[in-house]
């Protein structure tokens, strides 16, 4: 059997936070580079995309079997990062939590399997979660860590998977 190679999943994934997408389906470069780059706020187990997708039954009178059909999907996106309130870094370095404002409506754009440094380039592939930040959820403090927040981030909208960024 032949080797057949992986992507590296550390280092290999940028998150930003931008204002406004104006076609989910087709950001842009500018879009992303007015973004707030959030990518190293984020734990390494802090960027928690999730899907359900419900069935939908389908029986037949003719039929001893269920058939299934796929159903109404739910996104959810939960984030955890690290938290520089009240510390020397608040003002300069706490901008997970100065950009996620509870109810704010933002675009989450996420870019997988380039190194987190490469700069943006089109046709490069982004996924478009459009949230409104929930609450902040001040984590517990645990023995050799870092203070952090969980949030919720409300899905409002489709998901914009693997499109293309255009010039």
């Amino acid at each position: 059997m032949a080797e057949i190679p992986s992507t590296p999943a550390d280092g290999y994934v940028a998150v930003r936070v931008l204002p406004a997408v104006a076609d989910l389906s087709a950001p842009t470069l500018a879009e992303w580079t007015a973004g707030i780059d959030i990518s190293c706020y984020l734990t390494s187990d802090g960027y928690s995309p999730s899907v359900d997708q419900q069935v939908a039954t389908d029986e037949r009178l003719c039929s001893t079997q269920v058939f299934e059909q796929p159903g109404r999907v739910t996104n959810s996106l939960d984030l955890i990062y690290i938290d520089n309130t009240n510390s020397p870094n608040q003002t300069t370095d706490n901008k997970a939590k100065d950009t996620l404002v509870p109810g704010t409506a933002q675009v989450i754009a996420v870019r997988r399997g380039m190194p987190y440094a490469a700069a943006a380039a089109a046709a490069q592939k982004v996924t478009l979660f459009p949230i409104k930040p929930g609450i902040y959820n001040e984590l517990p403090g645990e023995a050799n860590s870092v203070l952090k927040i969980g949030q919720k981030q409300f899905v409002t909208g489709p998901v914009s998977r693997s499109v293309a960024l255009t010039a």
